[in-house]
């Protein structure tokens, strides 16, 4: 007991040290959290599971009643505002975002997930100017929810962080700042999944790039690391968006949530259905498959789909061009293998006590 209360009253240092510049900052408008009357982080998880005959099975996804770690996720660019930096309004495509690719996770974890002042649609287009003022003010938002989180809702239980896109982008400077440097800060850390994101490692090894102590996920029974993949169906282009970095002696983090050692595995991958399908998710057992490649300076999860004789269920495409490959579904293409690994590492933070 009194090792817990030394190490919690470090923590507690840790945040309060951390807390006092982030004084002033606008109060955290919470997407989900626990206790929210209208939370599409607990929407409905049921799928139905399209077999390649055909054949549909509804499946129900049981909860764990009371999860004893957290999840922090960051959405990915999903504004359209016609400004550089969205407002912290609570807008239908952050609520379906949510439902997109948090909602799964809430039957592992407690979801907390702020609105934050991101860069929009249109500035990432190129449509409106972006200042680094504009830039810095989306991250201020993201480290300022985190500091609220600490102090008011982690009370020393561990924690996933989840991001996707920019949302990833916000947590890997997030974990690069407050997380990483602080020994007491990172060990309440589970996990980070931080996709479409472009974490770096040294070249040929698991950190030394972005991160200098948190390594990446090698085995599902491994806390404090990391998950990071984007994904394409056919080798980046040399001008492509993911998978590549100009930094000399770096690389870019590809780990296959199915297959966290290596090598080839089935995916899990949830979609949202069509309403004939009469529930909100779909799955299609046995139809994608993905692997980790490494090759012409580039690193990514190689997605590829299933051939059999009778084949007609849809597979995912490049819809923004081959710059950005499957960037849209890098999420939902291993939805189900990351919520299985999350309850994984809880199950293994909890043994280490």
């Amino acid at each position: 007991m009194r090792s817990k209360l030394a190490f919690t009253a470090v923590l507690l240092a840790s945040v309060f040290a951390a807390c006092c510049a982030a004084s002033g900052a606008q109060a955290t408008v919470w997407l989900c959290r626990p206790g929210l009357k209208a939370n599409p982080c607990l929407a409905d998880r049921t799928a139905t599971a399209v077999t390649v005959s055909g054949t549909k099975t509804v499946e129900r996804f049981g909860a764990v009643k009371r999860p004893k770690i957290d999840c922090f996720y960051v959405y990915p660019t999903v504004s359209a505002q016609r400004t550089a930096n969205a407002t912290l309004d609570i807008d239908p495509a952050q609520i379906g975002v949510a439902k997109a690719q948090a909602s799964r996770f809430a039957a592992r974890c407690r979801v907390f997930a702020p609105i934050y002042r991101q860069l929009t649609v249109p500035a990432i287009l190129g449509q409106v100017p972006v200042t680094p003022a504009a830039r810095v003010l989306a991250y201020g938002d993201v480290r300022a929810a985190w500091l609220d989180y600490l102090r008011h809702e982690n009370h020393g239980r561990g924690v996933v962080l989840i991001g996707h896109s920019q949302g990833s982008f916000m947590v890997r400077q997030l974990i690069t700042k407050e997380i990483d440097p602080r020994p007491a800060v990172r060990r309440r850390l589970v996990s980070a999944l931080l996709i479409g994101g472009n974490v770096t490692v040294k070249a040929g090894r698991d950190v030394g790039g972005d991160f200098q102590h948190i390594p990446a996920c090698r085995k599902a029974a491994q806390v404090g690391c990391v998950v990071a993949y984007s994904t394409f169906d056919v080798p980046p282009p040399a001008n492509s968006l993911f998978g590549r970095t100009a930094s000399p002696g770096l690389q870019v983090l590809c780990t296959n949530p199915a297959a966290l050692a290596g090598g080839t595995a089935p995916l899990r991958a949830f979609f949202a259905a069509d309403a004939t399908l009469g529930t909100p998710w779909v799955t299609y057992p046995g139809l994608l498959s993905g692997h980790c490649v490494t090759s012409g300076g580039a690193t990514w999860l190689q997605i590829d789909h299933s051939t059999a004789a009778g084949e007609t269920r849809p597979v995912p495409t490049a819809v923004l061009g081959p710059t950005w490959g499957l960037h849209l579904g890098d999420m939902n293409l291993t939805l189900g293998d990351m919520v299985s690994l999350v309850g994984r590492q809880a199950a293994a933070y909890a043994r280490r006590g």
